[in-house]
């Protein structure tokens, strides 16, 4: 009588001989494949973005050490890699509000000190960069985000209410920023003059919020922006004189760009040209210690300080047009 057929046991493949390799299906072993690379990319990234956010004291030490020094040339070499370094870091941590900031800030005085007398163009772009990652740390707010997004100055006007001090320096830097962003761009694209309004109400939340921040920037930027603009358009000067006046008050004139606005924007627009000498003049004499926080900035200020002096004569500007408009 024949044997019955011996049957598998449950769980083994009967293909499968005592002694040889299990092979894993192809499909299966691509699935398994996928979710471990899944598994291990997902885990590199959090891992890079907690790193990089857990750098946050020790990048504002290096900003107070690069603030403090005053080899000028070694700190202008050096600021191109930094600029790279914190996009490489903000591609890593996207939605940190610091990094955002913190290089909204190094792309925007990069711009202004180096760039943007000798190439506009590119110091747009710079701005223009500026401007969007500062907004970026203040569009993490919801209420700003969805307010930012109305073509109702009203709705975005009510959003910066929720914008706190918390947010005052990326607040003052997208200001800044996009102020400059107009002021190279309007000439060969007049469609940014529309996106004043929004700046008028970003300056207003501002000054609510704290009108000291960063030196009196507040009250200098609105030096600039009042006499600026022609008086048939809502230009001042004796409003531009008031903020620059406290710009100088709250930092004691220790801050020398301050001076150099005055100089560059007030005197200039004034036609003062003994006012516009002697303003360039004492940030020149100002002594290199005078703000040992600031030693990095009021160097690089002294330096256009310098080079704007050589160009009085180049400017239309006689002896003081008016009496009483020194500081």
């Amino acid at each position: 009588m024949a044997a019955a057929p011996r049957l598998p046991r449950p769980g083994l493949n009967p293909r499968i001989r005592k002694g040889e390799p299990m092979e894993i299906p192809r499909m299966r072993l691509c699935m398994l494949f996928l979710i471990i690379s899944f598994i291990f990319t997902g885990c590199a990234s959090t891992r890079t973005r907690m790193m990089v956010d857990g750098m946050k004291p020790l990048m504002q030490k290096m900003h107070e050490a690069t603030s403090r020094n005053d080899d000028l040339e070694l700190v202008r070499d050096a600021m191109p890699s930094l600029l790279l370094q914190l996009d490489g870091f903000i591609e890593a941590s996207p939605e940190n509000p610091y990094l955002l900031a913190n290089a909204a800030e190094a792309y925007m005085g990069y711009a202004f000190l180096f760039v943007e007398e000798n190439d506009r163009d590119r110091a747009r772009g710079l701005y223009f960069k500026a401007k969007e990652y500062a907004l970026r740390s203040l569009k993490l707010n919801k209420a700003f985000a969805e307010g930012f997004a109305q073509d109702d100055i009203g709705v975005f006007a009510r959003s910066l209410q929720s914008i706190d001090e918390e947010d005052i320096g990326s607040l003052y830097i997208a200001t800044n920023a996009w102020l400059q962003y107009i002021g190279v761009s309007f000439a060969d694209d007049s469609s940014v003059l529309d996106d004043l309004p929004k700046v008028e109400a970003m300056i207003d939340r501002a000054l609510e919020i704290d009108d000291t921040y960063y030196h009196g920037g507040l009250h200098a930027l609105l030096g600039v922006w009042y006499i600026s603009k022609p008086e048939m358009f809502g230009g001042q000067p004796d409003q531009a004189q008031f903020h620059f006046r406290e710009a100088f008050e709250i930092s004691e004139s220790k801050y020398l760009l301050w001076q150099y606005l005055y100089a560059r924007y007030y005197a200039f627009e004034m036609k003062d040209r003994a006012l516009f000498v002697s303003t360039l003049e004492k940030i020149l004499a100002a002594p290199d210690d005078i703000y040992p926080e600031e030693a990095f900035a009021n160097k690089a200020v002294k330096m256009k300080a310098a080079t704007l002096l050589e160009q009085t004569d180049d400017f239309s500007m006689a002896e003081p047009v008016r009496a009483g408009n020194r500081f």
